[in-house]
């Protein structure tokens, strides 16, 4: 489908370009005129490392004529498995400079704009205004979801990517600000349509603690790279309101529809917070609860810890209650620990019709991972997908195996 391309025309293209773009020049979606939009346009990319290495080689290979990196990072030895951009020679010095060596390398025709800095509120809007799109391959939600505002302050696409384990994600967000003095409400979606409430980093579930398949990178990166190069184009059907959820074990890709937030999806920042149990706590014993109709509030918390879990557990073996608590990981995680009375529906088949069967729209849910990143994001997809009662649990299973049962196996 023919699209407004993001960026103008460029200057015409010279011999050694026609040479060097031909196998792109052949496809008619792109043709001269793409060519010399993609030799105008200026991308900005976070970060020079797993995803930011399979986007960058990709954007320099096509021909993207300016690209920016933000990142203060050094070149440590463990990044060599999957930011395939560096070298053992690069080891100790500056991952900026490393990845513009290599782009240079392969194409010299391309600038390299470098920022050696970390990226914060202070400095965002000032690098941002520089470029045409920015793609995100940060590793943490602090500034994804910085690098998401000012992205959508400025009008700009905002590419998104994610990986961890085996399971990957890509989206692109785009928000046009109301033009000033209107009145009238941004158009759009952000990131935060599809996180609505701020998510945490879990250090647990970060690559350096929970590892990540090199190979993953380079095909989310890759992913990254075809969303921009139609931005700048106009040509394909963009991932706008739609994440690309892939499952390297399972050998899947899944597209799961998403939609702007709800007022009041999010936590408002002035509620009361719900009570949450001690770090040290001991693993609490299990209380059969008097047997009465748990109370319900008109809608459900966001989320609950795990003594809450147990005591809801107990009830609803004696008939006064009524969820069906999910289990959203891996079967092998499963194998290995689970909690007695879930019902296992991996992330990437969340919205099977098969899931379905098992999960009516109707009941209440109370979702659960190994901690709870994974739970989190369910949770937002099926309130997004017609579930009405959906509940994360806090710390998930290994929360549970920590407070609850010291006999569930923790991994």
């Amino acid at each position: 489908m023919a699209r407004t391309p993001l960026v103008s025309l460029g200057s015409e293209l010279d011999e050694q370009e026609l040479r060097r773009y031909s196998r792109q020049l052949r496809m008619p979606q792109l043709g001269l005129e793409g060519q010399r939009r993609l030799k105008a346009a200026r991308v900005l990319v976070l970060g020079a490392g797993g995803l930011g290495s399979p986007v960058l080689l990709y954007l320099a290979g096509a021909g993207v004529g300016t690209l920016g990196i933000v990142d203060d990072d050094t070149v440590d030895e463990s990044n060599l498995q999957r930011q395939i951009i560096h070298t053992s020679d690069a080891l100790g010095t500056s991952k900026a400079r490393s990845a513009r060596a290599a782009l240079t390398a392969l194409n010299p025709l391309v600038r390299v704009d470098l920022h050696e800095v970390r990226l914060d509120a202070g400095n965002a809007a000032e690098i941002f205004g520089g470029y045409d799109l920015v793609i995100d391959g940060t590793d943490n939600f602090a500034t994804r979801y910085l690098a998401n505002d000012t992205a959508a302050a400025l009008g700009m696409p905002y590419v998104w990517g994610s990986v961890l384990r085996f399971d990957g994600q890509v989206s692109t967000f785009w928000h046009r600000p109301a033009a000033s003095g209107s009145g009238e409400p941004g158009r759009g979606l952000t990131l935060r349509d599809l996180f609505p409430q701020e998510i945490v980093d879990d250090e647990a579930e970060s690559c350096s603690v929970a590892g990540v398949l090199g190979p993953l990178c380079g095909t989310v990166g890759s992913a990254m790279a075809t969303e921009a190069l139609k931005l700048i184009v106009g040509f394909g059907e963009p991932l706008v309101g739609r994440i690309l959820v892939i499952d390297t074990l399972e050998g899947s890709y899944t597209e799961v529809p998403f939609g702007v937030a709800e007022p009041g999806t999010a936590e408002s920042a002035t509620a009361e917070p719900a009570p949450t149990e001690p770090a040290t706590a001991e693993p609490a014993a299990v209380t059969e609860p008097a047997a009465t109709e748990p109370t319900r509030t008109a809608r459900p918390a966001t989320s609950l810890g795990v003594t809450e879990l147990a005591a809801r557990l107990a009830a609803r073996a004696s008939g006064a209650d009524d969820f069906i608590l999910l289990d959203v990981r891996e079967p092998w995680e499963r194998d290995f620990a689970g909690i007695d009375g879930s019902v296992l529906v991996p992330l990437q088949s969340l919205l099977s019709a098969a899931a379905e069967e098992v999960l009516p729209k109707s009941a209440e849910i109370l979702v659960h991972c190994h901690h709870d990143t994974r739970s989190q994001y369910a949770r937002e997809v099926m309130l997004q997908s017609g579930w009405q009662q959906v509940t994360f649990v806090e710390g998930g299973i290994d929360a549970w195996s920590a407070k609850v049962d010291p006999e569930v196996a923790r991994y």
